[in-house]
C-alpha cells in the first residue's frame, strides 16, 4: 500500500472526485502542514494553524498509480487560483501536494511543469509530507451523508 495527501480547497469536495479511482483503500480528510497537534476544525478557520484541508489517500499502486491519482487531483480542482477554492477562500484552502516519497515529488513537479507548458500558472506547492490529523468524523464522506454535491470542485480534463 502507498499513502497520498492531497489539499485543494474543501476536503468535502477532494475526497468525494477521488474516492471512486480503483485501488483506493481508505480515504481521509483532516489537516496537514501546521504547527499545531490535534488541530480542531475551528483552530484551522481561525487561520492560526498553518494547516491545510487535505485528504489521505492509501491506495494499491498495482491497481491505481500515484501518477493517475495526482492528475486527478488537479483535474478536480483549480491549480492557479492562490489563497483558495471558488468562494472558499483562506490559507486552509490552499493547493499542495505533500509527497511521502521522492518518487510522488517527482511526478508531482513533472504534472506542474506539464500544466505550465500548456499555459497554466499554477501555484500548487510541492511539499514533504508531515503529520497529518483526521478531520472530526462529521467532516468524513459529507456529501455522501448529506446528499449534496461539491460546489467548489468539478472535473476539468487537463491531461
Amino acid at each position: 500500500m502507498e499513502t497520498a495527501i492531497f489539499a485543494g480547497g474543501c476536503f468535502w469536495g477532494v475526497e468525494h472526485l477521488m474516492k471512486n479511482f480503483p485501488g483506493i483503500i481508505e480515504i481521509l480528510p483532516g489537516y496537514i502542514g501546521g504547527t499545531v497537534e490535534h488541530p480542531s476544525y475551528e483552530q484551522v478557520c481561525t487561520h492560526t494553524t498553518g494547516h491545510a484541508e487535505a485528504v489521505r489517500i492509501v491506495f494499491n499502486p498495482s491497481e491505481v498509480s500515484y501518477e493517475t491519482l495526482a492528475k486527478g487531483f488537479f483535474e478536480i480542482h483549480d491549480p492557479t487560483q492562490i489563497g483558495g477554492q471558488g468562494p472558499d477562500l483562506g490559507p486552509q484552502y490552499r493547493s499542495e501536494i505533500f509527497y511521502t516519497t521522492a518518487e510522488q515529488k517527482n511526478i508531482a513537479e513533472r504534472l506542474i511543469g506539464i500544466l505550465k507548458k500548456q499555459g497554466l500558472k499554477v501555484v500548487t506547492r510541492v511539499t514533504a509530507a508531515t503529520t497529518f490529523w483526521p478531520a472530526e468524523e462529521y467532516h468524513w464522506a459529507y456529501y455522501e451523508r448529506n446528499g449534496a454535491q461539491p460546489y467548489c470542485h468539478r472535473r476539468i480534463k487537463r491531461f
